[in-house]
């Protein structure tokens, strides 16, 4: 068993939308990527003041996660209350355009989980921001992902994708704790 690690505040699920999770297209070990994310959030909901987010990604038009297609709707199902909110986004990352910043204030929170997909793309850039705000960022290593980068004829071989997650993760510097499995997250 892995050691916890000091308590968040609060969960931010990142673009966890059928398009990206489920069915033919769903990035690679989506299975395991859900089941660490929900293992994640039923602690987060157990905590008496854990504050959950969930953000959905608005595609644009003819996107797998366009709104009001099937793609677009979140994946695990959401407890609506003061704990627990969905926060529609314009852009990768979640405090673009969106109330996720003055939400977190309001709460009172001050360290934060992040999970979800694309590594790369709005996992990062979410939890680039978060950092730049002082927030404590987890990023459990085993609780976000990504698809394969394709290979280039004479530049690279095909990247798999838990590698790119991996390096998008480090890519954040030393600031956030990405070297914990989601086992090791607990909430205060």
């Amino acid at each position: 068993m892995t050691d916890p690690v000091a308590p968040v505040d609060a969960l931010i699920l990142v673009d966890l939308q059928s398009a990206f999770v489920s069915g033919e297209n769903a990035v690679p070990r989506a299975d395991r990527l859900l089941d660490r994310t929900t293992q994640l959030l039923d602690r987060a909901r157990e905590a008496a003041g854990a504050v959950v987010v969930h953000l959905q990604n608005d595609g644009a038009p003819g996107a797998a996660d366009e709104p009001g297609t099937r793609g677009w709707e979140l994946y695990l199902p959401v407890k609506s209350g003061p704990r627990e909110q969905v926060i529609r986004k314009p852009r990768d990352d979640g405090f673009d355009s969106t109330p996720l910043g003055q939400l977190l204030i309001a709460a009172g929170v001050r360290s934060i989980a992040i999970c979800g997909v694309m590594s790369e793309m709005c996992v990062q850039a979410t939890a680039r921001t978060a950092l730049a705000r002082g927030y404590r960022v987890v990023l459990p290593y085993d609780a976000h992902g990504t698809y394969d980068i394709p290979a280039v004829t004479g530049i690279s071989d095909q990247v798999p994708a838990h590698v790119v997650s991996r390096v998008a993760a480090w890519s954040l510097g030393d600031e956030p704790e990405s070297t914990v499995p989601a086992a090791a997250v607990t909430f205060s």
